[in-house]
């Protein structure tokens, strides 16, 4: 064993730096257990935006969060000054942590998260970084992606860590949802008169990115065919008045019975309804995350911004449709057509749909 190995090996309360979104957390989930598999004595805070700390109380791996807005991730609220960063740099020296590790996709510098490590005097900090981080990292592992290929997100962490010695042979993304979420999901379906003895899907239709939607008018055609021809019963789900009206237009084009859960649910009971569901057909957003997590098979209209974020470890279905401007990496679509997403019909989308639930039937019935 290596001497940084070594002194990976004696770290016992460890800072898990991760500043996305719910989707991005939930990925850095099988490296997490990685770092506590075979050491269960050790503590691991994981420090992460608002959004991410959603869903933190659902993964079991996780025994504290810390809560940052990072003003370097695109999604921050502009600051008035840096006092923030001082106040959160001390918070991180008062916990006293042995070591960091700093996970991000290849487009992400981890530099700052580094420097306000080793600001709070965290001896080790580990990370994939482009350029020579000379002393801001004390384990540097040069960046591979993109000039020697893209891994799938989830690789990219787990890979990371091998680094350290940590390992697992359970690479499954993690959720769990509160007992208390699952009877309420159960109390509600049969409230809202929903048969889950009978063919029944989830449907989510919305994405943060417009990028990344697939037009509602074929949500609602592929749906309507799955009501009338394929006795599926739908369960739309959303949160907030946007999703609200895009529900809305959506049962209104089916013009067939349907059911919306929007704002019905909070995310421990989002997990829950997934847990419980057979399949979930949706864009590629948060949960198709929550999906692969809890082991709900995924049907994903996976729009070709990036190659990093498919269903990890589930039986799934990703549809799009190959476009010469693929993996641009962008929230509004740069040429305007969304034909990655636009010229996938229903049609295909229903075939996926009935391919993989009858896959996923008869592997059940066969066990």
């Amino acid at each position: 064993m290596s001497s940084s190995a070594e002194k990976w090996a004696q770290a016992k309360n460890i800072l898990c730096v991760r500043l996305d979104t719910i989707g991005d957390v939930l990925m850095t989930t099988p490296a997490i257990r990685a770092l506590k598999e075979g050491q269960p004595e050790r503590k691991l805070t994981l420090f992460t935006s608002p959004p991410g700390a959603a869903v933190a109380p659902f993964i079991p791996e996780i025994d504290e969060t810390l809560i940052y807005d990072a003003p370097w991730m695109k999604a921050t609220a502009p600051r008035q000054n840096s006092q923030p960063e001082f106040a959160i740099i001390e918070q991180l020296r008062q916990k006293n942590f042995d070591a960091a590790v700093i996970f991000t996709v290849y487009s992400q510098n981890p530099l700052p998260a580094a420097f306000m490590c080793y600001m709070a005097d965290i001896p080790l900090r580990l990370a994939h970084c482009h350029e020579n981080p000379y002393q801001l990292l004390t384990d540097w592992i040069e960046d591979p992606e993109p000039a020697q290929g893209i891994r799938h997100e989830v690789r990219r962490h787990l890979d990371l860590v091998a680094q350290i010695g940590s390992t697992t042979k359970d690479e499954r993304m993690s959720a769990r949802a509160p007992e208390i979420a699952r009877q309420k999901v159960q109390k509600l379906l049969t409230e809202r008169g929903i048969d889950t003895s009978r063919p029944w899907l989830i449907l989510h239709a919305g994405a943060t990115a417009p990028s990344r939607r697939y037009p509602p008018e074929s949500f609602a055609k592929a749906a309507r065919t799955l009501a009338l021809e394929n006795d599926f019963q739908i369960v739309l789900t959303g949160t907030g008045l946007e999703e609200q009206n895009l529900v809305e237009f959506i049962q209104a084009e089916m013009n067939t019975a349907s059911f919306s859960l929007v704002d019905a649910l909070n995310l421990g009971e989002m997990i829950a309804l997934t847990e419980l569901a057979p399949l979930l057909l949706s864009n590629n957003t948060g949960p198709v995350h929550i999906a692969a997590a809890v082991g709900t098979p995924v049907v994903d209209l996976y729009a070709l911004t990036n190659p990093q974020h498919t269903p990890w470890n589930v039986p799934n279905r990703v549809l799009n449709h190959d476009v010469p401007c693929k993996f641009c990496y962008k929230a509004i679509c740069p040429e305007g057509h969304h034909n990655c997403l636009r010229l996938v019909t229903p049609d295909i989308v229903v075939q996926a749909v009935k391919e993989l639930y009858n896959e996923v039937t008869n592997n059940k019935s066969e066990v």
